[in-house]
């Protein structure tokens, strides 16, 4: 049973791999097809050779962090930020650009982990002389502690793969009271055993996510470890002000001889935080002084998209890999006048995704969305499944609105980050078509999840995405549609609130097969299935333009997350130029 286990694991990681290489290449959004797109010219590829090491890589920011606490962080940028450098993960992805970035890589353990028990048990072995910033030693308790808190109630917004797959998990609340979880043992100071309440061939993935991050009891604080995590990566934090500047400095005690995937080039880094974005587009772009050792941690504004590619010698700092994320209006279904498909559909006929997806950047950072998985887990191209003309279909929505018993429409709100205001507007003005009056508001993107995870003063309407966490359908629609692990605070994911038995019956169903091909198979048809009950309606699948300075070395958008530079690597041309 041992050795059908893992090469059911070994044979699942193949076609995962597989799944990965069908979002490059040929199947790259917009013009990259015929290679007339020319933001996607520098996708898959290193820009400014290998860096140097020392110096201060700086860190350009509208915005704050939405969590660095590893039981918290299920941002794309944040854990790619959280896991490269402030703290390490049982496995990782391999820091490399295009289909090499969704392979896996040993992190704090010494291999991927072994299954058994017909993959409902995993053992993970952790690498020997693991240290934290003080020079303690990274033990197996300290990672079931931090799986266990992601359950806690004052935590919430984080990965929930431990409520959905540990045995024995329903109605726990945490390790307070000294309350811990059966399900997982560390029988010494190096191992710890997952046992799973169902079969789960894709466990080394998951074990990628900040859940699977050790934190030391001795240094929980609860929710103030969000402003001050404790370090088993290359760096600490130095100071952190909140919305305003966070430093990080060398850890003297992460071992590079244990670490295969971290180079960490920059002696410091520097992450300014309150910055406009187009003043962030235009510093980069002039790359004067301490800029030319700048990253921008947010994606260039549309506006800022024809001073780039206009001009070669800046478009060659220009990085714009797939998010792989899906961005669509999330509809709450359990509210009127939304809880009537009827209602529901009208807004998938309204929408004017063309619209949006120019609000988004254009034709050259976006595709209009056709489906809700991303083209990554259709084999490369996502299906037309609804058959909407791109810029909607105003006659049919007014019909299914009015057969709905709203014929005059109706008034709604819609909340949207302050960097998508531009696409509040499209959407209003499409559904205004309609007869939908939509008001935006907008919030702040540190505060952003927070607001709309608040499922009883949200607005009707939220415009977010989803990216998934690896190439499996597993990993995006139950995350979205699965009404069970719906939050009433820090809810994630299933912004449309859709409980449907039906649904979540066949995911059920589908988690269970073990035959990797069925199941990807069944998660396509699934999709097309959603869809149908429209509880949302999708907008545009993105790129992340990144433009960097003109003193950075080894960047790359990092598939794995979502498009987003990969801090594993990246550093500095010539260290002595760079700010102090």
């Amino acid at each position: 049973m041992n050795k059908r286990t893992r090469t059911l694991a070994t044979a699942l990681v193949t076609t995962l791999a597989l799944a990965v290489t069908g979002c490059s290449g040929s199947d790259t959004p917009g013009g990259a097809r015929n290679g007339k797109n020319p933001a996607t010219t520098n996708s898959g590829a290193v820009l400014g050779g290998t860096p140097q090491k020392g110096g201060t890589l700086t860190v350009l920011s509208n915005q704050d962090f939405t969590h660095l606490d590893p039981a918290r962080n299920w941002v794309m940028g944040d854990m790619d930020f959280g896991t490269r450098l402030l703290y390490r993960t049982l496995v990782t992805y391999a820091a490399a650009p295009g289909t090499r970035g969704g392979e896996l890589a040993p992190d704090l353990a010494e291999d991927l982990g072994t299954p058994s028990n017909g993959a409902r048990t995993w053992t993970f072995k952790l690498k020997p002389g693991l240290k934290y910033e003080d020079g303690t030693p990274i033990t197996s308790r300290d990672i079931k502690h931090n799986v266990e808190r992601s359950f806690s109630p004052d935590l919430p917004g984080g990965p929930d793969y431990a409520a959905r797959y540990l045995a024995g998990a329903e109605g726990y609340q945490g390790p307070a009271g000294g309350k811990h979880l059966a399900s997982v043992k560390t029988p010494d100071e190096r191992t710890i055993v997952f046992e799973l309440r169902t079969p789960f061939a894709e466990f080394p993935f998951a074990a990628t996510l900040p859940t699977f991050a050790p934190v030391p009891p001795s240094q929980d604080k609860g929710p103030q470890y969000d402003n001050r995590p404790f370090s088993s990566g290359p760096y600490k934090v130095d100071s952190y002000a909140r919305d305003k500047r966070l430093v990080l400095v060398r850890n003297t005690h992460w071992d590079p001889k244990t670490d295969t995937v971290r180079k960490a080039y920059p002696d410091r880094i520097v992450v300014t935080m309150g910055l406009k974005a187009n003043q962030i587009d235009d510093r980069l772009i002039a790359a004067a002084g301490p800029d030319a050792s700048a990253v921008p941690w947010d994606k260039l504004r549309p506006e800022s998209t024809p001073k780039v590619l206009t001009k070669p010698d800046i478009r060659a700092r220009l990085l714009a890999e797939s998010t792989s994320c899906t961005e669509m209006v999330q509809m709450h279904t359990g509210r009127a006048p939304f809880d009537d498909v009827r209602v529901r559909r009208a807004v998938q006929y309204a929408l004017d995704r063309e619209a949006v997806l120019t609000a988004s950047g254009g034709p050259a950072l976006n595709d209009p969305a056709t489906a809700l998985m991303p083209g990554v887990l259709f084999g490369g191209k996502q299906p037309d499944t609804l058959g909407i003309p791109v810029t909607g279909d105003v006659a049919k929505a007014k019909q299914l609105l009015k057969e709905a018993g709203k014929p005059d429409g109706f008034t709604t709100r819609i909340t949207v980050s302050n960097g998508d205001k531009a696409v509040g507007e499209a959407v209003q003005q499409s559904l205004g078509r309609a007869g939908i009056k939509v008001t935006i508001e907008t919030v702040d993107p540190s505060a952003f999840y927070d607001t709309i995870g608040d499922t009883k003063n949200r607005t009707d309407l939220v415009y977010t995405g989803w990216c998934p966490d690896y190439p499996s359908g597993s990993t995006f629609l139950p995350f979205v549609f699965d009404g069970r692990y719906i939050k009433e605070k820090g809810n994630s994911g299933n912004h449309s609130l859709f409980r449907d038995d039906t649904t979540m019956k066949r995911m059920d169903q589908i988690a269970a097969m073990t035959d990797a091909d069925r199941a990807a198979k069944a998660w396509r048809e699934l999709d097309g299935q959603i869809l149908a009950k429209a509880p949302t309606a999708p907008a545009v699948v993105e790129r992340r333009p990144l433009l960097i300075g003109t003193n950075i070395a080894g960047a790359f958008g990092h598939t794995s997350y979502g498009g987003q530079l990969d801090y594993a690597t990246v550093g500095l041309k010539d260290p002595s130029k760079s700010a102090n």
